[in-house]
């Protein structure tokens, strides 16, 4: 079954999240590398993320703009 684009945002933003903490537990331990690679990943996240929920936000806004048809 396809997913829906509300959520796939929920899970990039859960996945953003989780590459944040994982980069904060790294830069704690002193591998400054590895945080590095997964603050970006984390941001790649946000990103897509960020994406999808504007493209849903010109959907809903499209459809409040249609005019109401009567039956």
């Amino acid at each position: 079954m396809p997913q829906s684009t509300h959520d796939r945002a929920a899970e990039l933003h859960n996945l953003a999240a989780h590459a944040h903490a994982a980069a904060a537990t790294a830069h704690g331990k002193g591998d400054h590398l590895t945080a590095h690679e997964l603050s970006k990943q984390a941001h790649e996240h946000s990103m897509n993320a960020n994406k999808l929920v504007e493209e849903l936000g010109t959907k809903a806004a499209r459809i409040q703009q249609k005019p109401k048809q009567l039956i």
